[in-house]
């Protein structure tokens, strides 16, 4: 069953883990990286950009997995 974000709080928690994640290995784990996805894809659309925008400002180098 996918994560499915319910409001902005739970995609910046997610911020948060992508940014310790990319701070202990430059590349993300494939869990990691299809749970996010799955939560880009099954929440609703503005969820996903949110996201995208944060992860573009606090975790740019990890942009490269979720641009597609």
């Amino acid at each position: 069953m996918a994560y499915k974000w319910k409001n902005k709080t739970e995609v910046d928690e997610a911020v948060v883990v992508v940014m310790n994640s990319m701070d202990k290995d430059p590349d993300l784990s494939p869990w990691l990286f299809r749970t996010i996805q799955a939560a880009i894809d099954d929440s609703d659309p503005e969820l996903g950009t949110y996201f995208l925008q944060e992860i573009k400002i606090h975790a740019p180098e990890a942009m490269r997995w979720f641009l597609e």
